[in-house]
């Protein structure tokens, strides 16, 4: 077991990891929440865990005596709607929810999001607790407070900033996890090391086997420090007002895009970012602030790992461009990057040629 704390003031909250530690996630929910005695609490998973994974945590707070609310969404992005959110309002107003309740989002990065956004505007806030069960959502979506609907024009355009109470990671669930959803979040965990951290990218090199096995001691490794510098971050910028958030959308501009065009879904969130990554790598390259063997490390470390560095199709370049404009860290129309200036370290840059944009896509 080990615990990553995130420090945000009053919004603080801990990151525990461990293996097999799902049953537990009630009692930590009372710890995390500063409870003497059981409250009420809406289960939101989806579909493919509401028997398994998801019924554990019910279960749990039904045999701690809570009052228990369940709601199942259906798997993948299109959950992530307005509509999907106003169904998990009706199953709050049913419970009957109020200012205590608790929300236990247990899945993916889809079910954290969306809960999470529910969470954040019901009764303007109530507590949220994540309970990701994927590896992607485990490093990246249920640490820092994003919580987001879709719009049909652009991913995550509709959100929130709503710190959880706590994080529970059980790297069980992650032997149930399908192959390609698990390569999805790979991409995820080399980003760090390319943004932040050379030794740690140093390191998944030298452990493909272990990484492609799903061993339990380096995905426990791997967790843990993609948690700390994740959470090192977002203490520096909360609400992305300073910029110091904005590394951690490395290859995001254009991961974004694809996943929109290719239709939310048919693109997973770490397929796209690995495509991303590897595109404002190469963009980098053209612009002079790193030369192509970092590019080449990426590409080499995410096709190990059965990833994808190619868009899957050929997509119209103003339709490409039109969807990165609606990129958050866009200003006035004007694209901006986060580009890597050696391997360990980015910089958010601004006025970019978009000629330069336009040969990449």
């Amino acid at each position: 077991m080990t615990n990553v704390h995130v420090s945000l003031a009053h919004r603080s909250y801990d990151i525990a990891i461990g293996h097999g530690i799902l049953a537990e996630t009630p009692a930590r929910c009372r710890d995390w929440c500063g409870l003497d005695a059981p409250g009420s609490v809406l289960v939101v998973t989806d579909s493919n865990l509401a028997d398994s994974h998801a019924a554990t945590v019910a279960d749990g707070f039904g045999s701690d005596g809570w009052l228990v609310g369940r709601h199942v969404l259906e798997p993948g992005e299109p959950s992530k709607s307005l509509e999907a959110a106003r169904a998990m309002y009706d199953s709050l107003v049913a419970l009957p929810a109020d200012r205590g309740t608790l929300v236990v989002a247990v899945g993916g990065g889809v079910v954290g999001d969306a809960a999470g956004f529910v969470a954040a505007t019901y009764a303007r806030g109530i507590r949220l607790v994540g309970v990701p069960t994927t590896l992607l959502a485990q490093v990246d979506s249920s640490v820092g407070g994003k919580v987001a609907v879709n719009h049909p024009k652009a991913k995550n355009l509709i959100g929130a900033f709503h710190q959880p109470s706590g994080v529970l990671i059980d790297t069980a669930t992650l032997e149930s996890l399908p192959e390609r959803d698990y390569r999805s979040g790979l991409a995820e965990v080399v980003k760090y090391g390319v943004i932040l951290d050379a030794e740690f990218f140093d390191y998944l090199e030298q452990h493909i086997e272990g990484l492609a096995g799903r061993d339990r001691g380096v995905l426990a490794h791997v967790i843990t420090r993609s948690c700390e510098l994740k959470a090192e971050v977002v203490e520096q910028d909360e609400r992305e007002t300073t910029g110091a958030r904005a590394v951690l959308n490395y290859g995001h501009t254009f991961a974004h895009a694809y996943e929109a065009l290719a239709g939310y879904g048919e693109l997973l969130h770490g397929e796209a970012v690995a495509i991303g990554m590897v595109q404002a790598s190469r963009l980098a390259e053209r612009l002079g602030r790193i030369d192509s063997v970092t590019t080449d490390r990426q590409v080499r470390l995410l096709e190990q790992l059965g990833l994808s560095v190619a868009p899957p199709a050929e997509y119209d370049t103003d339709e490409i461009l039109g969807r990165m404009r609606l990129d958050k860290k866009t200003t006035a129309g004007q694209l901006r990057f986060v580009l890597p200036s050696r391997m360990g370290q980015v910089e958010l840059v601004d006025d970019v040629p978009e000629e330069l944009v336009r040969e990449l896509v």
